[in-house]
């Protein structure tokens, strides 16, 4: 686990693979409880027989599931213990290359892509690439933005 505990060290990251979460498995309930948290009910996502005849032969997590696992699985990676509050900002880019079927296992490399000065502390751009164990494609691809607010 990396500790960041000033924006220096941060800064001094840029370019930087972090390191990669651990393996999680993504079953049918968690699909289920994502789709009752957006409802968006899809069959694709929660119709385990009709899913069975379609194209990726079961279900498939939802996009927006594996983008949220993100900041769950960056912690894993490391740790932001800089002086002020920190906010998710935004997104700059996602792309969801490969579907991820239910049971399949996921992990995220994390790297610092970008640290720059803004009037209330430091913006941080990090990149996410999710993979699917066994396959070649990620599931996902990410940057996401944070404001690092001086203490």
């Amino acid at each position: 686990m990396r500790v960041f505990t000033t924006f220096d060290e941060v800064a001094a990251a840029v370019g930087e693979e972090l390191g990669t979460s651990e393996w999680v498995t993504i079953d049918q309930e968690r699909v289920n409880r994502f789709a009752d948290a957006t409802g968006d009910h899809q069959w694709i996502h929660v119709d385990v027989e009709r899913a069975a005849t379609g194209p990726f032969g079961g279900t498939i997590a939802h996009g927006y599931l594996t983008l949220s696992l993100v900041p769950w699985l960056g912690s894993q990676v490391f740790e932001l213990d800089t002086p002020g509050a920190k906010l998710n900002y935004g997104v700059n880019k996602v792309r969801f290359p490969n579907p991820v079927k239910v049971g399949s296992r996921v992990r995220a490399t994390v790297s610092i892509a970008d640290i720059v000065d803004i009037p209330a502390g430091k913006q941080l751009t990090l990149k996410y690439v999710v993979e699917i164990e066994g396959e070649s494609k990620p599931a996902c691809v990410a940057e996401t933005v944070v404001l690092l607010l001086a203490g």
